[in-house]
């Protein structure tokens, strides 16, 4: 049985995603998951281009050109939109610059990789909801079904704080202050938290939700759940 000995780039990356990401950046387990999906893509495209298998590769297969090609497979073969190539890129410049550090004779290779732009993006326009359409969305709830109270006061809560939808999925009983002042506390990307004002009506619906959760005790478990009692995905 053929063997293979850790090579540059396998040491590289085992540095980059268990020591430096978590360690020394503090990024969040989303945001790693995030880069380690990234190189899986670019792992395999870079195996199947060089005909060799994933273990075999090394720095000398992770060339500019390399990358362009994978980038463009990204948006002409994967569908990806421009957003997602460059957050694909965005991984692995950020693996460059940690490579540079370590292994200063990859310096010039890792310099040609951060040269790679990032491709420009169309802004959409901000679109938003009047408070009639709001209103009509909120009674539009059936809050006799087993999940009305549920949705309605998700909608609630995203149209109250204008939050990501995942901040608001993260949110659990400990993050709620339901006397007054009404807050909520909300955890973004890179960890940042913030407290947001809740509006009566909102706060109303958290604590009728709250009342029939099966574990209303449950300080540290999301508030919004699927049939199984598991927290709500995207």
């Amino acid at each position: 049985m053929k063997t293979f000995a850790p090579t540059v780039l396998a040491k590289a990356l085992q540095a980059f995603f268990q020591l430096h990401l978590p360690l020394t950046r503090g990024l969040s387990p989303k945001t790693i998951l995030s880069y380690r999906d990234a190189f899986v893509l670019l792992l395999r495209f870079l195996a199947t281009r060089h005909d060799c298998q994933v273990v075999e590769l090394d720095i000398g297969h992770l060339s500019p050109d390399d990358l362009l090609a994978f980038l463009d497979y990204l948006e002409t073969e994967r569908g990806n939109v421009a957003s997602t190539r460059n957050a694909r890129l965005a991984a692995v410049h950020s693996f460059a610059r940690f490579l540079a550090t370590g292994h200063p004779e990859c310096m010039e290779l890792c310099q040609r990789i951060l040269a790679i732009p990032t491709k420009r993006t169309r802004i959409a326009p901000v679109e938003y909801l009047e408070a009639d359409e709001i209103g009509a969305m909120l009674e539009a709830v059936d809050l006799h079904q087993p999940d009305g109270q549920r949705d309605q006061t998700l909608l609630l809560i995203l149209f109250n704080t204008g939050a990501r939808v995942q901040e608001i999925l993260d949110v659990r009983p400990m993050d709620l202050q339901l006397e007054r002042p009404y807050l909520v506390r909300l955890r973004g990307k890179g960890r940042k938290e913030r407290t947001c004002p809740l509006w009566p009506a909102t706060t109303k619906s958290l604590q009728a939700l709250l009342a029939v959760l099966p574990d209303p005790a449950g300080e540290t478990v999301p508030i919004f759940r699927n049939h199984c009692g598991e927290p709500l995905n995207r």
